[in-house]
């Protein structure tokens, strides 16, 4: 028996091996490290927890900020994490809320049901139309998303047999949830279902972003051109995280449908989509609590000031949104962030 075969001496290899699996060991450990729960992030749990019993009178209001956060978070995943900007995302919401309220007009009132088959139509919806959105830079995009959108609009318009039209779909109802849980005047079911949903695709969401999946998008959004020379599949998955974005809108969009048993031509309006990127860019994009903080602020801050000043309150929006973007360059999650530095270096020189 050779002494190399004995294990006497070691293969040429056996370095190399030994010095890559020791390289990747840190990198795996920052991961685990990323993934881990922050004590400040039960606490923002906690809140809609408590809205629920602060706010009684409030529960419908609440339930739209949950549904526009869930819809927030799909466009983040695309625009924040893989860099695919988009201006034509009602397209897959308003795909989800028909597909939802079709499903109940024609006996398939189950939520969940209508939930799942949301997220398969648009998530295929996704697919197709993501070998058309990938193929140009940011503006060819813009513009692809936008006339997707705009064709689904119109098509939403003219299908009157089938949509509704203008009038919006008639017949719309939904069985309780899991059988028990019926949806009531006051919206208590359709706030805790609407935040059920929306924690279990973000625990989802925040699993994958800090995966090596989602590490290697926020390589191709920092340098598409270098992430191919270390065997990253670009296209791959840009086409992977766009379905998967599809996917969250379209069940942010039947969600709307559930608990408002109603679904028109707005769900596909443009001002949907201007608003969402609006909102991702005011939390900060690349952060998923970022599309959450944005929401309730513009939501909050929408509510509030219409009701002050109806007929210029949009007015009053603009300069709150200026404010925030002049002295929160990252959007709110930026700002947080910095508070959090300035507070961590205050702590170490009391120290």
């Amino acid at each position: 028996m050779s002494l190399s075969s004995a294990g006497g001496t070691r293969s040429p290899s056996a370095p190399s091996s030994a010095a890559g699996i020791s390289a990747a060991a840190p990198a795996a450990r920052a991961l685990r490290g990323a993934a881990r729960w922050h004590w400040a992030e039960y606490v923002f749990w906690a809140v809609p927890v408590a809205a629920y019993f602060l706010f009684p009178e409030n529960l419908v209001l609440l339930s739209q900020i949950a549904i526009t956060a869930l819809f927030a978070l799909s466009l983040d995943l695309i625009l924040g994490y893989a860099g695919i900007i988009s201006l034509g995302h009602a397209a897959f919401f308003g795909l989800g809320a028909y597909v939802a309220g079709l499903m109940s007009v024609h006996g398939w009132g189950d939520p969940l049901a209508g939930l799942a088959g949301a997220a398969l139509v648009t998530a295929l919806g996704g697919l197709v139309t993501s070998f058309l959105v990938l193929r140009g830079a940011d503006l060819t995009r813009l513009m692809v998303t936008l006339g997707v959108a705009m064709m689904l609009y119109e098509a939403a318009n003219k299908l009157t047999a089938i949509t509704g039209g203008v009038d919006g779909l008639q017949g719309v109802s939904f069985t309780p949830i899991l059988g028990l849980f019926g949806f009531d005047l006051y919206g208590r079911t359709a706030y805790l279902y609407s935040v059920a949903v929306l924690f279990a695709l973000f625990w989802l969401a925040r699993r994958l972003v800090h995966s090596p999946f989602g590490l290697s998008l926020r390589g191709i959004r920092q340098n598409v051109v270098r992430m191919p020379a270390i065997g990253a599949p670009v296209h791959a998955r840009l086409v992977a995280i766009y379905t998967l974005g599809a996917a969250y809108a379209g069940v942010a969009g039947a969600l709307l449908t559930q608990t408002t048993q109603f679904v028109s031509l707005d769900v596909l309006a443009f001002n949907r989509s201007a608003e969402l990127l609006l909102i991702v860019v005011l939390g900060g994009t690349g952060s998923l609590y970022g599309a959450l903080l944005g929401t309730v602020v513009f939501m909050v801050a929408h509510h509030l000031l219409s009701d002050i000043n109806p007929n210029y309150w949009q007015f009053w929006l603009g300069a709150l949104l200026v404010v925030i973007v002049l002295f929160a360059r990252d959007g709110v999650m930026g700002g947080v962030r910095r508070l959090n530095r300035v507070i961590a270096r205050r702590k170490g020189g009391k120290a």
